[in-house]
């Protein structure tokens, strides 16, 4: 039987999410390690994003709550709704009266409006809108519940081993969390698995009924080869953000999680790809 190329990329893509779920943290490279910050709620990884080997690696499988990086596994679902075809670009998304009223970072809708999907993935990805998450997560799944429990699902199937999910958005629920490791095989699987939705999350802004809709990921902006992919915070969990970044043939994706505020967060994302991106193989990816 002959293997086709498709085929070959996804084969080798599965046995680099294997190979990044199995690793442990005596497998990170043997360079000298950034000065780790001192809250409790901190965890992070740096993974190669073309051979998946961990360059670096904080307490990546101890339970965290995801905050809006849930909203990555919300986009994963909508994705693949869209390459089925059970979602077109246009396609109306019903707002209920419960996803309108979830509370910020929102686009303020209504209840009995609807947006079109297209519309729906920016909301997700540059203003991490709630109401959007959810009404997304009953357009797709029934109830917010049902969609919860499909994400779950899906996790296990490509390897977050440590995430369950209980809401689409990621508003405080105790029972929904994650590790950095698993926000890293996701981070990883959005891009092999949506490279042409991929670049929705390099978007700084968007317009949305006449307006201008900023977005939060500062590192878009500030660091050259970022293209992506989400941040998130609520109080629990602190400052999280999953970044990709990518320059001369080299790319990383990054986890940090428990950050004290957005600005060190960044900065520390910042070191960590100053020191390991020169590390990472030069693949192309």
């Amino acid at each position: 039987m002959t293997i086709t190329a498709p085929l070959r990329t996804a084969a080798m893509f599965l046995l680099m999410l294997v190979a990044l779920a199995a690793c442990s943290t005596s497998e990170t490279l043997r360079v000298a390690q950034p000065q780790r910050p001192a809250s409790l709620k901190y965890a992070a990884i740096v993974v190669d994003a073309g051979t998946g080997r961990v360059l670096y690696d904080a307490d990546s499988t101890s339970p965290r709550y995801p905050a809006s990086l849930t909203k990555m596994m919300t986009l994963y679902m909508l994705f693949e709704a869209m390459e089925s075809g059970r979602i077109a670009r246009d396609t109306p998304i019903p707002v209920s009266a419960h996803a309108a009223r979830r509370p910020p970072s929102k686009l303020g809708l209504r209840p009995g409006d609807t947006i079109d999907a297209e519309s729906a993935v920016l909301a997700l990805t540059v203003k991490s809108a709630n109401d959007v998450a959810v009404a997304v997560a009953e357009y797709l799944g029934g109830s917010e519940e049902q969609f919860a429990a499909m994400m779950t699902a899906k996790a296990r199937s490509i390897g977050m081993r440590g995430t369950t999910f209980r809401n689409a958005s990621g508003l405080p629920d105790d029972g929904q969390v994650t590790t950095a490791r698993d926000m890293a095989v996701l981070g990883l699987a959005l891009r092999k698995r949506f490279p042409a939705q991929y670049a929705y999350f390099s978007n700084q802004s968007f317009a949305y009924r006449g307006r201008a809709i900023r977005g939060h990921n500062e590192l878009l902006r500030s660091v050259a080869g970022v293209d992506g992919i989400k941040t998130g915070y609520i109080r629990a969990s602190g400052f999280n953000i999953c970044t990709s970044v990518g320059r001369d043939g080299r790319r990383l994706v990054v986890v940090v999680m428990g950050g004290d505020t957005a600005r060190a967060r960044n900065a520390h994302v910042e070191e960590l790809i100053e020191r390991f991106l020169p590390r990472a193989a030069r693949t192309g990816v």
